[in-house]
């Protein structure tokens, strides 16, 4: 299998490009609109054709570089199907995997951080990765103060969809504040500060009453695009705020 980590220095998310070697097609998962050069460039330097993109949910920190990858590439995009977005090519869910050659990413429905949120599971080359978006983050999880966010919601799809995994399962976020690339379930069942060593709801949901983040820097702008798969114009893009918007 193919795969690559890229980062985003100025929202801190991770993009991931996963091909298959066989066929030599590729997804990009959580691409961000202002790195699409760089990801394009990483593509062709590989010998691959961009097949899909695919998101975790609707964004509120940065405008996908779907739309405008697809003009590019003529990739399919694809989106939680509960998200019923028109602009969208394919709608993926737990019934609806995505296969691309010989591997399949599996779709885990985790609402909380936004309601219609989905994880993706791999298994391929003896190694299980799952890519949790903004659910559970390295050491913390996403914010569940916007876009229709809730704890007792997260909280549950955590437990019942991500720590019922193997322990040894990868653990690939959406996005690390402190550079860190990836964790394990194990780790985050064992060490994580809000959702590990068997906290309870209670004590969870107060942790998340009380994150007293700031209202997230490009959200007004970034979820409406998002909505359009990031079809928006130079002048969007160039207004959104300069700055991070911490999501968990």
């Amino acid at each position: 299998m193919i795969f690559r980590q890229l980062i985003d220095p100025e929202s801190s998310t991770y993009t991931y490009l996963l091909g298959c070697p066989e066929t030599r097609e590729a997804v990009l998962l959580d691409p961000v609109c202002e790195m699409r050069d760089r990801d394009l460039a990483v593509i062709q330097n590989m010998g691959l054709t961009l097949k899909y993109t695919l998101e975790t949910h609707v964004h509120a920190d940065h405008i996908t570089a779907a739309c405008r990858l697809r003009s590019v590439t003529g990739c399919k995009v694809a989106y939680p199907a509960m998200d019923e977005l028109p602009c969208a090519d394919i709608g993926v869910s737990e019934l609806e995997p995505l296969t691309l050659g010989s591997m399949s990413l599996k779709p885990l429905f985790t609402p909380g951080h936004t309601d219609t949120h989905h994880c993706y599971l791999l298994d391929k080359g003896g190694t299980t990765r799952v890519f949790t978006g903004d659910a559970l983050l390295i050491d913390g999880c996403g914010r569940t103060d916007f876009q229709s966010g809730d704890a007792v919601t997260l909280y549950r799809s955590v437990h019942d969809k991500l720590f019922t995994l193997p322990d040894e399962t990868l653990v690939y976020p959406a996005h690390d504040y402190q550079h860190r690339h990836v964790s394990s379930i194990i780790q985050e069942k064992e060490r994580n500060a809000r959702l590990g060593n068997n906290r309870e709801l209670e004590e969870f949901i107060e942790i998340m009453n009380n994150l007293d983040l700031p209202y997230p820097k490009k959200i007004d702008v970034a979820v409406p695009a998002n909505m359009r798969c990031g079809d928006c114009s130079d002048a969007d893009l160039a207004s959104l705020p300069d700055g991070l918007s911490i999501q968990g």
